[in-house]
């Protein structure tokens, strides 16, 4: 593991004690004995969890400072407040300075453990999400301005400000996590977590360790999506897939607001706000026996319905423009110039939605063409492949654009060769290179000749 414990206490066997504890199950460890020693360990550096005494050698509220100081840097960062002077009014104190836990001396050492593995996985979390948001096209932007965008804009400003369950229902790549991350982004559970389970994605046989968590027999606890969402948004997409026994389980949630862990004895509560999406029709799911109707009426408090591009058109222009404006300012290139009223483009059926106009954005720039001609080529091929949208991959952000673009162009240059039966001149012609060039490039891309 490479996550960092700050470990400060003056009492240097229980400071010992901690770092056996937490050394021992794989984390780096720092440590202090004094206030000052910490705080120039925290400005050093910034460790991902911090673990602090109340009470050092300053004051009567040492950690309380440094647990103030470190939040002005990195609101983030999980800290663990210990106390050998307990009473509830320092544990109030502690959390509502952003406390991540509160425990008293003498601590069980295992529930000390728990309380760190939490705050981990609690940061690594809010890590990812924020690597996420960072990512070309993750500042969670609804763009259009279409009669259904522009109302669904409205919706979300009404639907922010409460804690109402919320149904999104929409075909797959037009933009249901985009709502859900900016309901989430506008509500007063902005600062917590924003978990997702997709339950197309899930094996079946996981579901309810996903969703509840499970208690080893060594005592480990492992989190579920509702704990990590703690205070924060639980967002279940494509929620028609989960299986009937689960979803008679998650009713029991939403009805109790409680339930076990896996192999658990005793009730957990948490509070989480729970958005549900989908690209079915449920109430046709409940017509099949599919899905369950009590738990239909439960999560759709408020119903959002999103429509297909193809039913909103005067958005793709403004969509093409923000994707290529986020493309350049990613990549650190000059901005693509695209026609917006490209017939192609704007007559497509778009079975992948903004998903792949999107990539279709990201191929281009990617590509980087020259010409408005080559633009056009590249739209005109991409958009007669059916199967455009599925051969593009979602992970191709996380690679170098070098990597990108070789990956690219061998795809591309393969269709083409294909298409001309393997015919040099002819290929060449299309994408405009000359032929030794062409010739240069199917070499270095690794792409044998043929027919």
């Amino acid at each position: 593991m490479s996550e960092e414990i700050l470990i400060v206490d003056d009492n240097s066997d229980i400071r010992n004690i901690i770092n056996e504890l937490i050394t021992d199950s794989g984390y780096k460890t720092r440590l202090a004995a004094n206030y000052n020693q910490a705080l120039s360990e925290i400005d050093k550096k910034l460790p991902d969890v911090a673990i602090l005494d109340v009470k050092l050698d300053k004051g009567d509220n040492d950690g309380i400072e440094l647990l103030s100081h470190i939040k002005s840097k990195n609101k983030d960062i999980p800290v663990i407040i210990i106390s050998g002077h307990a009473n509830i009014e320092m544990a109030v104190k502690s959390l509502q300075h952003g406390a991540f836990e509160f425990i008293e001396k003498p601590f069980d050492q295992e529930r000390l453990l728990n309380f760190v593995k939490r705050a981990v996985e609690n940061f690594n979390l809010k890590k990812q999400n924020k690597e996420y948001e960072s990512k070309l096209f993750s500042s969670y932007e609804l763009i259009g301005n279409s009669k259904n965008i522009v109302n669904i804009l409205d919706q979300i400003k009404k639907i922010s400000v409460t804690e109402s369950r919320v149904f999104i229902n929409g075909p797959s790549g037009s933009g249901k996590e985009l709502i859900a991350r900016k309901i989430h982004k506008s509500s007063n559970r902005s600062k917590y977590p924003f978990v997702i389970l997709n339950g197309a994605l899930l094996d079946f046989n996981k579901y309810e360790l996903e969703l509840f968590g499970e208690e080893k027999e060594n005592g480990s606890i492992s989190y579920g999506a509702l704990e990590k969402a703690n205070k924060g948004t639980l967002m279940i997409d494509q929620v028609s897939e989960i299986p009937l026994d689960i979803q008679s389980k998650i009713l029991r949630v939403l009805t109790d607001q409680k339930f076990k862990r896996v192999n658990g004895s005793n009730d957990v509560t948490v509070d989480v706000r729970l958005i549900c999406s989908s690209s079915k029709d449920l109430k046709k799911e409940i017509e099949f026996g599919n899905f369950r109707e009590d738990l239909f009426h439960r999560i759709n408090v408020f119903e959002i319905n999103i429509d297909p591009l193809n039913q909103r058109i005067s958005d793709i222009p403004l969509l093409i423009k923000y994707f290529s404006k986020k493309i350049s300012e990613n990549y650190q290139i000059k901005e693509l110039e695209i026609d917006e009223n490209n017939n192609y483009i704007l007559n497509h059926n778009w079975h992948g939605n903004v998903r792949e106009l999107r990539n279709l954005i990201e191929r281009i720039a990617i590509l980087q063409p020259d010409s408005k001609d080559k633009i056009s080529n590249i739209i005109k091929e991409s958009l007669k492949n059916n199967n455009f949208d599925d051969q593009l991959t979602e992970n191709s952000l996380s690679v170098p654009l070098k990597e990108a673009r070789e990956k690219f162009e061998k795809e591309y240059l393969t269709i083409q060769l294909k298409k001309f039966n393997g015919n040099i001149s002819k290929t060449a012609n299309f994408v405009g290179m000359e032929r030794s060039a062409l010739h240069r490039k199917l070499k270095g891309l690794g792409i044998k000749e043929f027919n």
